[in-house]
């Protein structure tokens, strides 16, 4: 099974499913889809990117080059969507084609039937770093392939599966590219393993870090807020932003906006937190408001976790524990 990442943060994966398609970068090369060897893609991309060390050309020629030919017409395939956390699973249908008019910065792509979906959440904590990998495509190792095969089939994981793959060029690549994308996916997997209340909590704490006072509603009926943030601490200076938190898996839609919404005063201000996500209806329903109101998926948050964190106070530190590290730039 291969996993091709769609652009940068899986930012294209909800192109990849609309078009059927998975696609590779590199555009700078241009039409590389017919390239006859190896060698006709290295000396393509090396001319592409003189500034580029002779290793990272070869990694780059390494990758084309497995998607051109190692990759075959029916071989298994998935791509990762962070908006939903979920794991598309497909099988690969046609050969590459170059088409910088679809995808531009992706343009060589191939056809894919997409079938079925695995929640992140599902797989193991191995899975989920053997699937973390930042390369734009590699090949699974066989536990990870297999463990996601049988969750997105409904049967029981072999956990005996063999976690080793085959070394490539690729491998030795820089092992800290791309850890911020990784530190994401990690610091999300933290925030749902929070209850509700904490999650809540870390919320509170995320608002305070932006210089609010906050009240927290306690358990039970909260008339449609869990946190009133306001610089005054009471309400009374403007703006008063109005929370809800959300804190399961389902999608929230257009219905629970409106809810939401319904109690809402002139000058306030709405925040709708939702570890689940939101569906299209429910964003129109947002921007057409007369509230000014922000809906924030679990991948927001985290980022904002990790960007103001330096300012989260004690309790947010005690809820979301974290190292900072630092490397060359």
């Amino acid at each position: 099974m291969w996993k091709v990442n769609a652009g940068r943060r899986s930012a294209l994966a909800g192109e990849f499913l609309e078009r059927g398609v998975v696609a590779i970068g590199w555009r700078e090369v241009g039409d590389y889809s017919n390239a006859e060897s190896s060698e006709d893609v290295l000396e393509k991309v090396s001319k592409a990117y003189p500034d580029h060390t002779d290793r990272q050309n070869q990694v780059s020629a390494g990758q084309i080059w497995r998607f051109l030919n190692e990759v075959q017409i029916g071989d298994p395939v998935l791509t990762y969507d962070p908006t939903d956390r979920l794991y598309h699973v497909g099988e690969i249908t046609g050969r590459p084609r170059y088409a910088p008019d679809e995808i531009e910065v992706l343009p060589v792509q191939r056809s894919v039937d997409w079938q079925l979906t695995v929640p992140r959440d599902d797989l193991s904590d191995a899975a989920r770093g053997r699937l973390g990998a930042i390369l734009t495509l590699f090949k699974l190792a066989s536990s990870a392939a297999a463990e996601v095969n049988a969750l997105a089939r409904g049967e029981p994981i072999d956990n005996q599966a063999d976690a080793t793959s085959s070394e490539t060029v690729e491998d030795a690549v820089d092992p800290f590219e791309g850890l911020e994308d990784q530190a994401i996916e990690r610091v999300k997997d933290r925030l749902l393993a929070l209850d509700w209340e904490q999650m809540q909590e870390i919320v509170a704490s995320l608002l305070r870090a932006l210089g609010y006072r906050t009240s927290v509603s306690p358990a039970g009926p909260d008339r449609g807020k869990d946190i009133i943030a306001s610089k005054d601490g009471f309400g009374f200076e403007r703006p008063r932003i109005v929370v809800e938190v959300k804190h399961r898996r389902a999608q929230m839609g257009a219905q629970e906006i409106r809810s939401f919404l319904g109690g809402r005063h002139q000058d306030d201000r709405g925040l709708y937190v939702s570890t689940g996500g939101f569906t299209q209806e429910a964003r129109y329903e947002a921007e057409r408001a007369s509230t000014l109101t922000h809906l924030m998926t679990l991948d927001e948050l985290a980022r904002a976790l990790i960007e103001q964190y330096d300012r989260l106070d004690e309790e947010g530190r005690r809820l979301l524990p974290l190292t900072k590290i630092y490397w060359p730039a």
